[in-house]
């Protein structure tokens, strides 16, 4: 019990981190390009994970890293910043974290049509009310609809596919040296946007603060995960994972003066609760999701 409510606080740590992180990177897309704070943030991280990782004496290369999956994951971990963050520059933090949330059923379904994981007609409705509810965010065809959204779509299917190839990696690749990768794939993913936005410039000493800020929280949020992952029961503490969504909704609402409408809410609170479920029918039947 006591390791489970450690594993939980943690858990809500590592969310409001990442809240945190979004709503800087939001901020700081009104005066530096996508680009800039992809190859800023990306570079910096992986420094920062590479040294971690020479200190806990684990490999930064290794046979497997030329694997089907590793080089999936790799792909999908450069292109998910690369649409997320270009979506959070152009729609509502809110409506960009809301459909965030969607990853955890576009993994069951992954894990269904790709891996062969068993799903039941539950989980399969869940996955359907799932979608029904980011129809609902976006509003396709009707008054409100943001057609920047769909990039914030394109990144939850991304990062859903990260983590399929990162169900079929071989355990022996560190998590530290995996996450080295994936911010040096950020790189490569603002090198990429270089040439549709704005000219790079130098940031001034408030810039940098914040770059430095939304690393340092990426890396303190990674290793909230880790320790929470370590310390609770997974199936207690998966569901906290949607706190990243009050997290986001509340500094889109106090901080950036959002105002998330109806459609907004309610959308949301479908793909939670379809996500719930799924969570609970994974512990009840025994089989991941």
């Amino acid at each position: 019990m006591k390791e489970n409510l450690r594993g939980i606080l943690f858990m809500l740590l590592a969310m409001a981190g990442f809240a945190i992180e979004d709503g800087i990177i939001k901020s700081l897309t009104t005066s530096l390009p996508v680009s800039e704070i992809l190859i800023v943030t990306g570079a910096l991280g992986a420094l920062l994970f590479a040294v971690l990782a020479f200190v806990r004496k684990d490999a930064l290369v290794s046979r497997d890293m030329f694997r089907k999956a590793f080089l999936i994951r790799l792909l999908a971990d450069m292109l998910a910043p690369l649409f997320f963050i270009s979506a959070l520059a152009l729609i509502p933090l809110s409506m960009a974290s809301s459909i965030l949330q969607a990853v955890p059923i576009l993994v069951t379904m992954g894990a269904a049509l790709l891996l062969g994981q068993q799903v039941g007609w539950r989980r399969w409705s869940a996955i359907g009310v799932g979608f029904f509810g980011v129809l609902i965010i976006l509003r396709p065809g009707f008054e409100g609809f943001e057609p920047a959204a769909v990039l914030a779509v394109i990144g939850a299917i991304c990062l859903a596919a990260r983590d399929l190839a990162t169900r079929v990696l071989k355990s022996d690749i560190s998590t530290v040296s995996m996450t080295a990768y994936a911010f040096a794939a950020s790189v490569v993913a603002g090198v990429i946007l270089i040439p549709t936005g704005a000219p790079m410039e130098s940031p001034d000493p408030h810039q940098t603060m914040l770059l430095l800020c939304i690393t340092l929280l990426g890396g303190l949020s990674y290793s909230a995960i880790v320790m929470a992952t370590r310390d609770g029961d997974v199936a207690v503490i998966a569901p906290f994972r949607y706190a990243r969504l009050v997290f986001a909704m509340l500094i889109g609402i106090f901080f950036l003066g959002e105002r998330p409408d109806t459609m907004t809410f309610l959308g949301a609170g479908l793909v939670i609760l379809s996500g719930l479920y799924t969570f609970w029918r994974e512990k009840v039947t025994g089989k991941p999701t």
